[in-house]
């Protein structure tokens, strides 16, 4: 069973991933990348569609990168 630092923990958790006793952060990295991807991709798409200014754009794909911060976390510092 992994012991998750608690931080760590709480981001998952807001993005609705919630560890199970035999999930590693391998896996869990894995699954926020593909939600996160999902948003990218999303996010360009609503650019393209004329949602979203092009000035404006970088201002919102670095909104999302930091609602996803711990993807820049070595997975080393994911648990105690």
């Amino acid at each position: 069973m992994t012991a998750w630092r608690p931080g760590v923990l709480a981001e998952l958790e807001r993005h609705g991933l919630v560890p199970g006793p035999d999930d590693t952060p391998e896996q869990l990295e894995e699954r926020l990348e593909d939600l996160y991807l999902v948003e990218v991709r999303a996010l360009r798409e609503r650019q393209r569609a004329g949602q979203i200014a092009l000035p404006d754009y970088a201002g919102h794909v670095e909104q999302l990168r930091l609602r996803y911060e711990l993807l820049g976390l070595p997975l080393q510092y994911w648990q105690d």
